[in-house]
């Protein structure tokens, strides 16, 4: 196992994509096996530390900036196993939580699997995908993370190993899980019992139904009840063909109807990505992409798996879509083959890089949106996001998954006082948000940055039941302190 302690070798890791700058450690563990892993936390209480878990550093939310206390870099747990069918149209592939996604996604496409879920940052651990539910692109069709794992090794905050597969430990009528652990006595404890939004992403808080799988406990938890150290991953097969395309609408209603449209589809025959970019994020892309038409309300970028034999009549049909909603089809881009859709993958991902360096030439950070709504109230949602910034007169872009009622917000500040209006009105976006039976976040989860914002949405006995079930699984406060649940919610058991 290595050990780093001098400042200048674990600055790195007090770094993340959330520009969260009040981080500290007293050292880095990078574990080479899960079994050190294990040891380091089954001696923590007694040598009163705590450990905060570090992917890769590509969170938006600050999950992996440590309060003090050690960091565990997952980055030496990087095995990627051989993809193995374990009945027809499904294979099974084991992975270390160190893997980098883009990775696990090559080696299964090689041997002619695919692995869904597809976050926008393919340089971030696999195991941090699982511990943030992570989603993307592709979750229209095929959903978050939690649908894709099959089992997971995960190490409880007293150094206990657990290899726990899916259907093997739920919870009983009355909510209770018990697990049975190798170092000291069994452990029982109640699944959360408020209700969950009622939208097709979510990533806010620890995850609960009636008669869940522990399974989907873990998942989504961020590092705060277990060390999630190794996977089976669901593959499919590789689809056949893909049909890439941008395209352009005259005016917003017939974007929003197009997209309702394709909304109504059986999920086995819908896109597997639907995705927007309006007229604002447009403009942005523009400045590097010249040919992209003017005059748009905005684009819908799709991605449509189909067959050689299927592939002209896909086409036909996507065309003749576009048309009855007012759609330009004729300055429509579409991709057919690897290379055009790799040329519009990066046109895609633009967006922020040009954001970002819109964003250098000012003082101030941007301001933006991870939340959901059901969809039948996104276009509300969409609209007050438009309205409000407009009347206040901030310079914004809209982009994301309006497939899953799901798409970001970001309000570029030109002026300290910009931010500050830009803050105080995020909290009417959540105050908008939670009115419509939304959540907090559907993709880039609770981290730090956003905790002290969830006792909006769950109310005080939500938080108290979250601090209560990490206490449970946690009693010493070992692991990730200050992801999801409020620090004084564990530090005072009256809250």
């Amino acid at each position: 196992m290595i050990h780093k302690q001098d400042p200048a070798s674990i600055q790195s890791y007090l770094e993340d994509t959330s520009n969260l700058k009040t981080g500290h450690t007293e050292g880095v563990y990078i574990p080479e096996t899960p079994e050190e892993i294990s040891a380091l936390l089954r001696d923590a209480a007694a040598l009163g530390r705590r450990y905060t878990i570090s992917g890769n550093g590509t969170g938006t939310t600050g999950g992996r900036i440590p309060l003090g206390g050690y960091i565990i870099s997952m980055e030496k747990l990087n095995a990627i196993g051989e993809p193995r069918q374990t009945e027809p149209g499904k294979a099974l592939m084991r992975v270390q939580a160190g893997a980098m996604l883009e990775d696990v996604q090559k080696k299964a496409e090689a041997a002619g699997w695919f692995y869904p879920p597809d976050p926008t940052e393919k340089l971030c651990f696999i195991g941090s995908t699982i511990a943030n539910n992570s989603s993307g692109a592709r979750s229209f069709k095929y959903g978050a993370t939690r649908r894709h794992i099959e089992r997971i090794t995960v190490i409880l905050p007293e150094g206990d190993m657990l290899s726990l597969r899916r259907g093997e430990h739920c919870a009983n009528d009355q909510g209770i899980f018990r697990l049975e652990r190798p170092f000291r006595r069994s452990i029982e404890f109640h699944r959360p019992t408020y209700r969950m939004p009622e939208t097709t992403k979510h990533n806010a808080g620890y995850y609960t139904r009636e008669r869940m799988d522990v399974v989907d406990l873990f998942i989504g938890s961020e590092g705060t009840l277990g060390v999630i150290v190794e996977a089976d991953l669901i593959l499919i097969p590789l689809p056949e063909k893909i049909i890439s395309a941008i395209l352009y609408f005259t005016e917003m209603e017939g974007l929003m109807r197009f997209t309702e449209t394709l909304r109504a589809t059986e999920r086995s025959q819908r896109p597997r990505a639907l995705e927007l970019f309006e007229e604002h994020a447009l403009g942005f892309l523009r400045q590097q992409y010249p040919d992209t038409p003017e005059h748009t309300a905005g684009a819908i970028f799709l991605e449509q798996e189909t067959t050689a034999e299927d592939e002209e009549q896909d086409l036909e049909a996507l065309f003749t879509l576009v048309e009855e909603h007012s759609g330009m089809a004729d300055e429509s881009w579409i991709a057919l083959d690897r290379e055009e859709q790799d040329r519009m993958r990066e046109f895609r991902h633009s967006l922020p890089l040009l954001v970002n360096e819109w964003l250098s030439r000012q003082e101030e950070s941007k301001v933006s949106t991870d939340m959901a709504v059901p969809v039948p109230r996104f276009r509300e949602l969409f609209d007050f996001y438009r309205t409000s910034c407009e009347q206040q007169g901030f310079v914004y872009i809209i982009f994301g998954h309006i497939g899953d009622g799901h798409v970001h917000l970001n309000i570029l500040p030109r002026s300290h006082m910009e931010f500050l209006k830009a803050k105080a009105l995020y909290l009417e976006f959540i105050a908008k948000v939670l009115e419509l039976g939304g959540t907090l976040s559907a993709e880039h989860g609770i981290g730090k940055l956003k905790s002290g914002y969830l006792a909006a949405m769950y109310g005080e006995e939500g938080l108290r039941e979250m601090a209560a079930l990490k206490r449970t699984l946690d009693p010493f406060l070992i692991l990730n302190i200050g992801n999801i649940i409020p620090v004084e919610y564990l530090e005072n058991r009256n809250q």
